[in-house]
């Protein structure tokens, strides 16, 4: 059991690093006060990866999040590189360096 929540910690970590340090629609990435902006995000983005979900699905989620949730424009390139960038994160949780 250990060893599933420490990996469901790896994971939940590097997903909050990359939304507020990579995805940051709203630009508060560098604000020390909001931090846990995004962390509502984190257990569906977790669920995503860990269903082995496409890009074009995380893409969904995201692009809902941003232009219906949030109201904002978006940027469809960029949250397509950045669902694609998500993806990688399964390789580097799931082979994390000692």
């Amino acid at each position: 059991m250990t060893d599933f929540r420490d990996r469901a910690r790896r994971y939940h970590g590097a997903i909050h690093d990359a939304l507020i340090k990579e995805w940051d629609p709203i630009g508060v990435g560098d604000e020390p006060e909001a931090q846990d902006e995004y962390d509502d995000y984190v257990p569906a983005v977790h669920k995503l990866l860990i269903t082995r979900a496409s890009a074009d699905e995380i893409f969904d989620y995201l692009w809902w999040l941003e232009t219906e949730h949030m109201g904002l424009r978006g940027d469809r390139r960029r949250t397509k590189a950045f669902a694609a960038r998500l993806l990688r994160l399964i390789g580097e949780v799931e082979t994390p360096t000692p």
